[in-house]
């Protein structure tokens, strides 16, 4: 078991990510307008749901940065893969919003326990292998559970199961596929850490990489939160909902590998900052684009960046790092909760005071232009 093959490996981490991330995390979005429609939920209830499960996210990381998760990396990736699987499937047995919650804050918290373990335990592996190149596989993961998600919550309105039955199918089929990681992703001894790195700040080599991320993560939130419902806003039927939505995921999916040949050749803050403009674009097309075209090109950039720029700014960290990787990774992983913690709330409020996203898209629009400058700021030494 301990011979596990890198592809074996990485198709491990691509489930981890599925059920954790794609689907534990984002099927909260097409899930949402039937629970706003169903429930009388606010745009800011809805908003604050999120941002509950994005402050889950941001102490999950800092508590990911501290020895209390010390030990092997796989036996707490699979504790936390089987705790999103259970708050996931939980939310169909609350009608509370304050229900909803508690139960997206402890799905956030170990949602965030998932990206870090995964990435520290399958990028180091394939780094080890000479096999890096597979790490587009591990973050593919997402996409592919954001297009599940989609399917299921289309697959819960024709079986009249409503919110409360996709959720349930969603928490399921996160189990099923975190039973196969337990068999693909094998344990390793654990190696000592040096007395050096237990006592280094990682922030010491990230730079403008770490305020960039929180930015982003800012930046690309809202759209990713209240894309559906802005197709629902628009009056198109649940077939359009459905298909944004699978839109982003299949986006997603080849997105990673793109940037990652891209950043080969002109750098992992090149491509960074080329991505988030990219992404800029996508969220303006949201709100100033009336046509469905506008949903679904915006939909386009969501799913072809929001990973990429995920995944490049946590590769550029790794390799920065000159101290416990799972430090930094969490460090970076922390910034971008605190970005995502304040983007739905934000957003929620303000279209229940206008009545619109334009204007929390067009602020999410300036906070990605801004992460696309911050992160060619140079390494800042603090010695």
């Amino acid at each position: 078991m301990q011979n596990r093959s890198p592809l074996l490996l990485a198709i491990g981490g691509m489930l981890a990510m599925t059920a954790a991330m794609g689907i534990g995390r984002f099927v909260y979005t097409p899930i949402l307008p039937m629970m706003v429609d169903q429930l009388g939920l606010s745009q800011a209830q809805a908003g604050l749901i999120a941002s509950s499960n994005f402050f889950g996210y941001l102490l999950g990381a800092m508590i990911a940065a501290t020895p209390l998760l010390n030990g092997s990396a796989r036996k707490w990736l699979l504790i936390a893969l089987f705790l999103s699987s259970i708050t996931t499937a939980s939310m169909a047995f609350f009608n509370s919003y304050y229900g909803f919650l508690a139960v997206r804050f402890i799905g956030g918290l170990v949602s965030s326990w998932v990206l870090v373990f995964a990435t520290t335990l399958i990028i180091e592996r394939l780094a080890e292998s000479g096999r890096g190149e597979l790490t587009a596989i591990l973050f593919a993961g997402v996409g592919v559970g954001i297009v599940i998600a989609a399917l299921l919550t289309g697959l819960a309105v024709i079986l009249d199961l409503g919110w409360k039955g996709a959720w349930l199918l969603s928490g399921i089929v996160a189990l099923l596929a975190t039973l196969v990681v337990a068999h693909l992703v094998p344990d390793r001894e654990r190696r000592v850490e040096s007395t050096a790195a237990k006592a280094g700040s990682p922030i010491k080599d990230l730079g403008g990489l770490l305020p960039a991320y929180a930015l982003f993560g800012f930046g690309y939130v809202i759209t990713a939160t209240f894309l559906v419902q802005l197709v629902r806003d628009s009056r198109f039927s649940l077939e359009v909902e459905i298909l944004v939505w699978v839109i982003v995921g299949i986006a997603v999916i080849p997105s990673i590998g793109l940037w990652n040949r891209l950043a080969a050749k002109v750098s992992n803050v090149v491509a960074f900052s080329i991505a988030t403009l990219v992404l800029a674009v996508g969220v303006a097309s949201s709100v100033l684009i009336t046509h469905i075209t506008g949903l679904i090109f915006s939909a386009v950039c969501l799913g072809a960046t929001f990973m990429g720029i995920t995944a490049l700014g946590l590769v550029e960290a790794r390799r920065r790092a000159s101290v416990n990787a799972k430090r930094t990774l969490a460090l970076m992983t922390a910034a971008f909760g605190v970005g995502q913690i304040i983007g739905p709330a934000v957003a929620g409020f303000l279209v229940d005071q206008s009545g619109s996203f334009l204007l929390p898209s067009m602020l999410a629009v300036i906070s990605l232009i801004a992460a696309a400058i911050v992160v060619r700021k140079k390494t800042v030494k603090l010695d």
